[in-house]
């Protein structure tokens, strides 16, 4: 079994003239990363892998998220090609994890991420909000065969406020 878990980005900020890919977090998305990473933290949650996109905005949440739940941070893989709005992009990156990882978290982002879990899952979303997790699990062992899995929970920040 491969259980995949997509987290978007937290809240950016649009303030410094910078380019897209080093947009920081706003202080919403540094506070519902907090929020999400103590949700996470509390169900135990334990990835093999951590991979996130390397935008500042991706990578901050990521660092955020990942000392709640006591990832080494060392370990966290940076992928440039995380960097995508495109579900296709992001089921082939997917797809070519090694398959001793059973449980795989990415960081990216949207409309890649909604598009992605709408295709993979079984709830649809509108929108997976920012730092919003939607976690999937499939039957298979091979991360290469993996097509349709079952929706097995969400979190969104607003519903945990």
């Amino acid at each position: 079994m491969k259980r995949l878990i997509i987290i978007r980005h937290g809240k950016s900020s649009w303030d410094l003239q910078v380019r897209d890919h080093d947009r920081v977090l706003k202080q919403r998305g540094i506070d519902d990363a907090h929020l999400i990473g103590q949700a996470l933290k509390d169900m135990d949650f334990n990835p093999d892998v951590i991979w996130t996109s390397t935008a500042a905005r991706a990578l901050q949440t990521a660092t955020l998220v990942s000392e709640y739940i006591n990832y080494d941070l060392s370990k966290l893989k940076l992928k440039r090609e995380l960097y995508t709005f495109d579900s296709r992009d992001l089921s082939k990156i997917i797809k070519d994890c090694d398959n001793a990882i059973d449980t795989l978290v990415i960081f990216s982002h949207n409309h890649g991420i909604t598009d992605l879990v709408n295709d993979l899952g079984t709830t649809r979303f509108d929108n997976v909000p920012t730092t919003g997790v939607v976690a999937i699990e499939f039957m298979e062992d091979s991360w290469r065969s993996i097509n349709k899995g079952i929706t097995k929970f969400n979190l969104f920040p607003k519903d945990i406020r």
